[in-house]
């Protein structure tokens, strides 16, 4: 992603006019790779984001509700200690550079106003999140690296802090424009081959900056270096746009400025300030990779179960088919039955008369030998009454087995809608109840003293005022349907596709049809057809949901509903969430 050093840039100046001045009040570490700053300033309270992700490295203010930790990590810990309190006194950040030094005023152990800094050095796999004291002495970081992983520049607690190597390219924001555009004209290719170029010879660019640079200049020097000279001065000035760049509705790719490259198959999405694009563009792409990273235990043991399962209804609709022939064993022993008379021991086929055939004619029914014409017929009467049983055996089966796909196909959905450690906790403990993992040894000890796990649903307020809670996972569902929910209440669920369990909250009143509306929209965006349009959903009043005895998580039966036909929307799932904010 593009977050090159002039988007630092951008991002450095709209972080400085909010938070400088202002102070921290708590501190959090929701993830090993980042750290949540909870800042009270002249404008209101707001959240700072550190992260340190080698896949998406930035600082931004965020209004994405975070789940944190029961325990703290260590380094959480030692953040706390030093810089709760503390004062932002300046945010700079070196010319060109994809780093951010974030200078606080803080109180040491014996109660004296000292200074420590933040460095958030934002460099790919390398990036990091530095504590500094007031000597500039590293306190500790987020990712250590000894003399063995990193000769030239070790970063452990107890060591100087030490810059980034430089990488010997230029700084085009020390280079005057007449300077700048002097050196492109004699120093760039003419044509294909200039974005390369200024990578090559220039610090803090991303490789779409420099194809921009290229597409806009057409190719001549003359194009590259005043778009170039152009470019900086803007930069310079602070004139910046927060843009997503948006193919078939999602947005892949964010920048500063206006973007033409792609030409019309790209659309160009502005945003007020930086953080909102930021969090927009990385709440569903972090969001998968933390189940990835915590879940990735029983959702592997769910897949392979799933595919276990699979195989079985697959063999046992085979076997099916072929039990359903089971009728010609009945009628080959019928025909044996009535030719006892012009039979004989020994015989291998009978040929005879078929006489269940509509059009009469001849039929040759394999005999054993070794048996005589009474076993013969014996023997497929048995074998007949053999494959009606296994038919029975085998719908019943099978039955259960599709069952538990569906099972599975749900958890799996549910999986995807988690949004912290709590909600997967909460699904573990249902796989474990349902057996399809194994308890923990460490937690089998220790269960009876546990409480069980609860994780709240989501919550929504409809554009009338009325509340609407989404189920996140089969165990909620039930707690949320079965329990909580005030039997006046109104229960959506998408018709046959698998999908959370919503409640609109009418207060034991007819809901407006909006309400209604947004209700079902919401159902239709949390289930398996999120990406579908003209949704079916089903509404009734939450008193006429049932949930069958022995009836996995989850599963519920309804006779008497509506239905509503929606096309889910993101927009209106964001614009309807209540975010609880601490």
């Amino acid at each position: 992603m593009p977050l090159d050093a002039i988007f630092m840039t951008a991002l450095a100046g709209e972080l400085r006019e909010i938070l400088v001045g202002g102070k921290i009040d708590k501190l959090y570490q929701p993830a090993r790779e980042e750290v949540v700053l909870h800042m009270r300033t002249r404008g209101g309270n707001v959240r700072l984001v550190f992260s340190a992700s080698p896949a998406h490295p930035r600082a931004q203010l965020t209004n994405l509700p975070r789940e944190n930790p029961e325990t703290p990590p260590m380094f959480c810990m030692l953040l706390r200690k030093h810089f709760s309190g503390g004062r932002l006194l300046s945010l700079t950040q070196p010319s060109m550079e994809r780093l951010l030094d974030f200078q606080f005023e803080t109180l040491d152990e014996l109660g004296d106003r000292v200074e420590r800094r933040l460095v958030l050095e934002c460099i790919g796999r390398k990036s990091n999140l530095v504590m500094l004291d007031s000597t500039g002495r590293i306190t500790d970081c987020m990712r250590r690296a000894d003399s063995d992983l990193s000769a030239k520049r070790p970063i452990m607690p107890g060591l100087y802090y030490q810059m980034p190597e430089p990488t010997g390219k230029l700084d085009p924001l020390a280079m005057e424009p007449d300077q700048l555009r002097a050196f492109i004209l004699a120093q760039a290719p003419d044509g294909h081959g200039q974005d390369k170029w200024l990578l090559d010879n220039f610090n803090g660019l991303s490789p779409l900056i420099a194809r921009e640079l290229e597409f806009q200049g057409e190719g001549s020097r003359d194009g590259l270096a005043y778009r170039f000279a152009d470019m900086m001065e803007r930069v310079r000035k602070g004139d910046f746009i927060p843009t997503a760049l948006i193919r078939e509705g999602r947005a892949f790719d964010f920048t500063f400025q206006t973007v033409l490259q792609y030409g019309p198959e790209v659309t160009l999405r502005r945003y007020p300030t930086f953080s909102a694009l930021l969090d927009d563009f990385y709440e569903q792409k972090e969001n998968q990779e933390r189940l990835k990273q915590r879940g990735q235990d029983f959702i592997r043991s769910i897949t392979q179960a799933r595919s276990r399962t699979v195989k079985k209804i697959a063999n046992q609709e085979r076997d099916l088919a072929s039990a359903a022939g089971r009728e010609q064993l009945r009628q080959f022993g019928d025909i044996i039955t009535t030719n006892f008379y012009q039979m004989e021991r020994g015989q291998t086929v009978l040929r005879a008369q078929n006489y269940y055939h509509p059009e009469g004619g001849e039929v040759d029914i394999p005999l054993d030998p070794l048996l005589t014409p009474q076993q013969n017929a014996a023997k497929y009467y048995k074998n007949y009454k053999k494959a009606q049983k296994a038919e029975e055996m085998l719908s019943l089966q099978l039955e259960k087995n599709r069952q538990e796909l569906d099972y599975l196909d749900s958890v799996l959905q549910t999986i995807r809608l988690s949004e912290g450690e709590r909600d997967l906790q909460e699904i573990r403990q249902e796989l474990v109840d349902s057996g399809y993992l194994k308890q923990h040894r460490r937690n089998i000890t220790t269960k009876s003293k546990q409480k069980p796990i609860r994780s709240k649903p989501m919550e929504f307020r409809s554009s009338a005022g009325l509340t609407i809670l989404v189920g996140k996972n089969n165990s909620q569902n039930d707690r949320l349907t079965l329990k909580e929910a005030d039997k006046r209440d109104i229960w959506l669920h998408t018709q046959r596709v698998h999908g959370s369990h919503v409640i609109l909250k009418a207060g034991g009143m007819e809901p407006d049809d909006q309400s209604l509306t947004e209700a079902a929209m919401l159902a239709a965006w949390f289930s398996q057809a999120r990406e579908s349009s003209q949704v079916p959903v089903d509404y009734t009043p939450v008193r006429m949901v049932k949930k069958p005895a022995g009836a996995k998580p989850g599963f519920v039966i309804y006779n008497t509903y509506q239905t509503l036909y929606v096309t889910p929307d993101e927009s209106l799932v964001k614009r309807l969430r209540v975010v609880r904010k601490g």
